[in-house]
């Protein structure tokens, strides 16, 4: 299992960011900045060990925010964050500047805004850019519009990443919820990006604004298959990876996935069909197009878990994408887990295995799960 992240952001970032804050404010309290913020450091989480350097920072530097930010902008160019930290999260050092610019920078624009620019090609700034898409909405749309060209992937990206309406580990932005309009016409000038990690960003907005507007979501994603190349298409298909999971007949069409299947499955199998928690299972089964002409097929299939209270919920996972043609038989195999995770704890029971051809619901067999 992966070490957790909050267990690399320990006393040596808050020590570091000192050291790189002394070299260009010579007058910096070393001392009594990190007897501040080692203060109930430990007990915290990654975002508030985070917080607690930002509010640590802002009782040390001067009390002008713009000569505070400059401070911190000129530390990051001493040399060797990487290496002073020593960590795979090295990055997240950053991490209190960007709360620093969210939190005391609201009314100072320009300067702020600058600074998201500089923090967001050495980390991210899609948490701090929030608070101004709230406050300042016309202004920093505008200056996004602008960043949509920008010649760092780092700052297209924020543009997307920092405008999705249900970002991760972040609050929503329910003015854009309600109305995605100034969102989507930023992604529209983002959709065919040179850059696959700005795509990719895309279409996970995308994805965000089909959760509260799904008609919007639909007709944009026909909108952008005409004449899509292929990297246009992979963005709609990711965008819409959460309709098509649930067989959405929409989401489906626009996949070319929308007819209903002429095959049948056979060779159907479960093994072992009676298993213990932290084992696995191995499902296994063939379809063949009894059809006259090739059929595109979006194989899924979906295990019904057992929930404590004994009733069950299925839950999807994606496994083939296939032209098929007419009287050809495909055998397909997935193996799962059955460790417990932090996401699902097994319950002993009964637990259905369905098929997904395009939507459409076949049932293929059952497994009993035991403690």
């Amino acid at each position: 299992m992966a070490e957790p992240l909050v267990n690399y952001y320990g006393p040596e970032i808050p020590q570091t960011i000192a050291a790189k804050i002394k070299d260009v404010y010579p007058s910096f309290d070393t001392e009594g900045f990190l007897d501040h913020v080692m203060d109930d450091f430990l007990t915290l989480n990654l975002m508030d060990r985070g917080r607690k350097i930002t509010y640590s920072l802002h009782e040390f530097l001067p009390e002008s925010y713009p000569e505070a930010v400059s401070i911190l902008l000129k530390s990051i160019e001493t040399k060797s964050d990487s290496e002073s930290v020593g960590s795979p999260i090295a990055s997240f050092m950053l991490l209190p500047f960007t709360h620093y610019v969210a939190t005391y920078g609201l009314d100072h624009f320009d300067e702020s805004m600058q600074a998201q620019y500089v923090l967001t090609q050495r980390f991210t700034a899609e948490f701090s850019i929030r608070p101004f898409l709230e406050r300042h909405t016309e202004a920093t749309l505008a200056r996004l519009g602008e960043w949509t060209s920008d010649q760092s992937e780092h700052v297209r990206r924020l543009v997307s990443e920092g405008t999705r309406t249900r970002l991760p580990w972040a609050s929503r932005l329910p003015k854009f919820q309600k109305n995605p309009l100034p969102v989507l016409e930023l992604l529209e000038r983002l959709k065919d990006d040179e850059s696959e990690y700005v795509r990719r960003s895309v279409a996970n907005n995308l994805n965000d604004i089909g959760k509260d507007n799904p008609d919007l979501l639909f007709r944009t994603a026909r909108r952008w298959m005409v004449d899509a190349d292929e990297n246009r298409r992979k963005l709609i298909r990711h965008a819409l990876r959460v309709a098509v999971k649930n067989c959405d007949p929409e989401a489906l069409d626009i996949m070319s996935f929308g007819e209903q299947p002429n095959i049948e499955i056979t060779n159907a199998a479960i093994t072992p069909s009676e298993v213990h928690v932290g084992n696995s299972i191995t499902i296994n089964f063939s379809i063949k197009n009894v059809g006259q002409r090739v059929q595109s097929i979006l194989v899924d299939f979906r295990i019904h878990y057992i929930k404590a209270n004994g009733k069950s919920n299925p839950k999807v996972f994606k496994l083939k994408q296939i032209e098929l043609d007419p009287g050809r038989l495909i055998q397909l195999s997935k193996k799962v887990s059955l460790v417990e995770m932090t996401t699902r704890t097994h319950y002993p029971g009964s637990h259905q295995v369905d098929a997904l051809i395009n939507g459409k619901i076949m049932p293929i067999g059952s497994f009993k799960l035991h403690k």
